[in-house]
């Protein structure tokens, strides 16, 4: 073995090196595989021609632009503008629309819907919730209670002037402090919500005649949430004979709000969003589940 080996050195011993040494070991000048060349030089080649054809190299106020003068920065630019007037055409046609037409055209209602669920993220999420499910105090808009209406543009009217927010055509209504302000006194306000709490099978105390309830409901209360406690849409009146509750439907809560009313108040949007936008936004609101 060590014979072979020392014939092996020896017919090395007259190649090439290229002159490096490292304790000993230098290193052979052999020559680079042919295919290794090959594709070197066609990667030459081919560099020089891109930068005939293409655009390439920096100048100081421009650039070389090629004998094709393609710019992959200006065909993203043409295929935006493009998009962009396809959706102007959806636009357009989204404005003059009714709302009615929008909701069973597959096109603007795709339109509308994506439109709707941006501007619903930016704009009502912040009290409804990402999901529209709302809490306390802030309706839930994938149920099927509406206190203004859920059809397409009872909506869109809500969405428009709001409720109590001020604009000349907002929704308007307003429940009564009917303790805070001394019209009933507090075992009449127990009594009553024991009351109102059995339209919805829910009375809380057995102690308390429901007809003693049912009488203070009828003087105070059925004016607006009717006599059957069924509500009214155009008063803003919730029906209290489901079990939908904006407030809560504890016999604290119930008591909370009969003793001091409640106001809140729903933003009018419009003058804050266009006109298209709304639209979207009624459409895409009607689509959660909740529009009647």
């Amino acid at each position: 073995m060590a014979h072979a080996s020392q014939k092996n050195l020896e017919a090395l011993a007259d190649q090439e090196t290229t002159g490096h040494e490292w304790d000993g070991i230098e290193e052979f000048n052999n020559p680079l595989p042919r295919w290794w060349l090959w594709l070197l030089y066609a990667t030459v080649v081919w560099s020089i021609a891109y930068w005939v054809v293409y655009p390439s190299w920096p100048l100081v106020r421009d650039y070389t632009h090629g004998l094709f003068g393609y710019s992959q920065r200006a065909a993203v630019l043409n295929e935006v503008e493009a998009a962009r007037a396809a959706r102007g055409e959806l636009g357009k046609a989204l404005a003059s629309a009714p709302l009615e037409e929008i909701r069973k055209d597959p096109e603007l209602l795709k339109l509308a819907l994506a439109n709707g669920k941006a501007a619903f993220g930016d704009n009502c999420a912040s009290c409804h919730g990402t999901g529209a499910t709302g809490r306390t105090g802030y309706p839930n808009l994938q149920d099927d209670e509406w206190l203004w209406g859920g059809t397409l543009e009872e909506i869109y009217q809500t969405i428009r002037v709001g409720a109590r927010a001020g604009h000349g055509e907002t929704r308007q209504s307003e429940m009564l402090a009917f303790g805070r302000d001394g019209m009933l006194k507090r075992e009449e306000i127990r009594a009553v919500a024991n009351y109102v709490l059995s339209l919805s099978g829910r009375a809380f105390d057995p102690k308390l005649k429901l007809e003693d309830g049912q009488a203070i409901f009828a003087q105070n209360c059925a004016a607006c949430h009717g006599e059957t406690g069924k509500g009214n849409k155009e008063m803003g009146a919730p029906d209290l004979t489901d079990a939908i509750w904006l407030y809560g439907s504890s016999p604290e809560q119930v008591m909370a709000t009969i003793h001091n009313g409640r106001k809140g108040v729903m933003p009018s949007w419009e003058g804050r969003l266009d006109p298209v936008t709304i639209k979207a936004l009624a459409v895409y609101v009607h689509s959660l589940g909740g529009g009647q």
